[in-house]
């Protein structure tokens, strides 16, 4: 995954908001502006336990490589979480070839499906599958990874959401959500090419689960259960889709996780959202981290072994959760 093109780094001002909450309440309620004669936003809690539970039941399936039992067992796993939280499931399985031509892969995506007949609808994706070299490591260079963060945090994040969700249907009966959990990230080389990153979303793109779909936007999630993660606007993200990009930080501000969402460029990342912007052309942005002390830009487990459970913290699967229903509940 992911090649990082780095941009200049810019200040920008922090959006105020409020929020308020507390620790035996269902709810986060959220009133944006004092003036304002609207009615307050209930906001339900993220539950940092339970996507914590998710990511590392992820892991003890062993690396989610292509091809491999693990993958299989974890593919059916998600499906069951699916059919548990979502109203209808979608499973699309076939075959893919690596980016260097020659290769088959086995590539599962999964799609779950909220509120099926509202006409807007709103994008969540993750890929789920582990990389099958630690390419960054000093030793077993040639063996898969884990893939706790980069891989499993961020469907873990998808599947307890669909759960909120599910236990507090939305008011607004116009809004759906899809849920598309994309297979073959992770096989790609810089020799083979962009284009060797992504399969899954790849063919996704080209072959909807609903003939002729769209949505309103997209939102990404990549590496998002890691300590101390920090979220920079990723600038593919601002080329596609700037204005879904503010709202989301705007939510992160309002939901008081301004610490991880940051207002400072991040630079350009080859990742899922890419062919969902450019083959889809469904606005789309990237939440990932992006440390500023990283000589890779990455955060220092990106394609090691040291991506394991060990360095998943459920602050940071919190933060990225209750943005994400702040931003949902609040349409």
């Amino acid at each position: 995954m992911k090649h990082l093109f780095n941009g200049i780094l810019f200040a920008a001002a922090i959006i105020a908001g409020s929020c308020s909450s507390t620790n035996n309440s269902a709810e986060q309620t959220t009133d944006t502006s004092a003036e304002s004669t609207a009615p307050q936003v209930k906001v339900p809690l993220f539950n940092a336990d339970s996507a914590y539970s998710y990511t590392a039941q992820q892991v003890a399936f062993g690396p989610r490589t292509p091809g491999s039992a693990s993958q299989l067992k974890c593919a059916n796993w998600m499906e069951t979480h699916l059919k548990m939280y979502t109203d209808t499931v979608y499973r699309q399985e076939t075959t893919v070839i690596a980016g260097d031509n020659k290769t088959k892969l086995r590539c599962i995506n999964l799609i779950g499906v909220i509120n099926p007949q509202a006409p807007r609808r709103i994008l969540l994706l993750a890929h789920w599958d582990s990389r099958p070299w630690a390419d960054r490591d000093i030793a077993n260079k040639n063996t898969p990874i884990d893939a706790a963060d980069d891989g499993a945090s961020g469907v873990a994040v998808l599947i307890e959401l669909a759960n909120r969700i599910r236990q507090n249907p939305l008011t607004n009966k116009d809004i759906g959500i899809d849920i598309l959990l994309t297979d073959v990230e992770d096989y790609g080389k810089s020799e083979w090419g962009d284009n060797s990153y992504a399969l899954g979303t790849q063919y996704w793109a080209r072959n909807p689960h609903v003939p002729g779909y769209k949505a309103e936007g997209g939102i990404l999630l990549d590496m998002v259960g890691g300590k101390n993660a920090r979220f920079l606007l990723e600038s593919i993200s601002r080329q596609f889709a700037g204005n879904l990009q503010r709202d989301v930080w705007s939510a992160a501000t309002t939901a008081g996780f301004s610490s991880f969402f940051v207002y400072d460029e991040g630079g350009q990342i080859t990742d899922d959202h890419v062919p969902v912007n450019e083959i889809m052309h469904i606005p789309t942005i990237d939440i990932i981290c992006l440390p500023a002390d990283s000589p890779t830009g990455f955060p220092l487990h990106w394609h090691t072994h040291n991506d394991n459970m060990s360095v998943i913290d459920k602050s940071t699967l919190n933060a990225v959760g209750q943005t994400l229903l702040q931003f949902i509940y609040s349409r």
